[in-house]
């Protein structure tokens, strides 16, 4: 290994430890997919290029994220086609966003509609590193045991630890609104505006550090990361703003949108 090699590395992990103060737990008990195999989701980042939450693109230049992702539109950049966030790759695209769209009931005390669209200034560009990620029709259901799939960057586990260099996945299967609900999980918490996903015995999960992230169920994002209990915790699954409660306002915020660019 020639010295710029060694430096290169030395850079790496001091850069590793001093992003663990920044994020927070996240994918539990998943693993590292096929570099670009999961080309919808992006990553927001500050303007010192520190991620701090997921989100995913629905069209060239619209994202979903989680309303209380939002620190600021000065604040942001979104990057998508990124897979190690230790590494420039030369696929990422960055964009600035041109607005953001918090849902008028957002909540910050409850979460419900934990939801929020990202307009992007410029178009992403679609390619074998980047694709968009369809949305269910307004109040679709997914059934109870349905395996579905979060991904996100961050720890590994609920503790902590060393910064895993590349994107992570897991799958979960969904969990009815009646068990999330019970005295023994979250005791009438989850609104009809919200989707639950995990183990009984825990292990597996997304954290805060992973919010905004999907939840794709047959290949539709059903879900935002949203909020839970812990991390991973045994009878407290995670728990995701319901996309296909949405449905209709994503659609009319987008093309309203459109209807006054024409008028103008």
């Amino acid at each position: 290994m020639n010295v710029a090699s060694v430096l290169l590395c030395i850079l790496l992990k001091v850069l590793a430890v001093n992003c663990q103060g920044f994020a927070q737990e996240r994918i539990v008990g998943g693993y590292a997919p096929v570099p670009h195999s999961i080309r919808y989701i992006v990553s927001l980042q500050t303007t010192s290029r520190q991620h701090f939450c997921g989100g995913f693109l629905i069209n060239r230049f619209w994202v979903i994220t989680a309303a209380h992702c939002n620190i600021g539109i000065s604040k942001m950049v979104v990057v998508a086609g990124d897979y190690s966030l230790s590494i420039y790759e030369g696929t990422e695209q960055e964009v600035f966003p041109h607005f953001l769209v918090t849902h008028p009931e957002y909540n910050s005390t409850t979460n419900n509609s934990d939801i929020m669209l990202i307009k992007l200034r410029a178009p992403i560009y679609l390619n074998n590193y980047v694709s968009i990620v369809l949305l269910p029709r307004q109040d679709a259901s997914i059934a109870e045991g349905e395996m579905c799939r979060v991904s996100g960057w961050g720890y590994t586990s609920p503790t902590g630890g060393q910064i895993p260099a590349t994107l992570r996945t897991v799958t979960l299967p969904i969990v009815s609104a009646e068990k999330c609900n019970s005295t023994e999980s979250f005791n009438g918490r989850i609104t009809d505006r919200m989707l639950c996903a995990g183990y009984n015995i825990g292990g597996k999960d997304a954290c805060q550090g992973d919010s905004g992230g999907p939840l794709v169920c047959n290949g539709r994002a059903y879900g935002v990361v949203s909020w839970g209990r812990g991390c991973a915790d045994a009878e407290f699954p995670g728990v995701y703003t319901a996309v296909s409660k949405f449905r209709r306002w994503i659609d009319n915020t987008i093309f309203s949108y459109y209807s006054r660019c024409k008028k103008n």
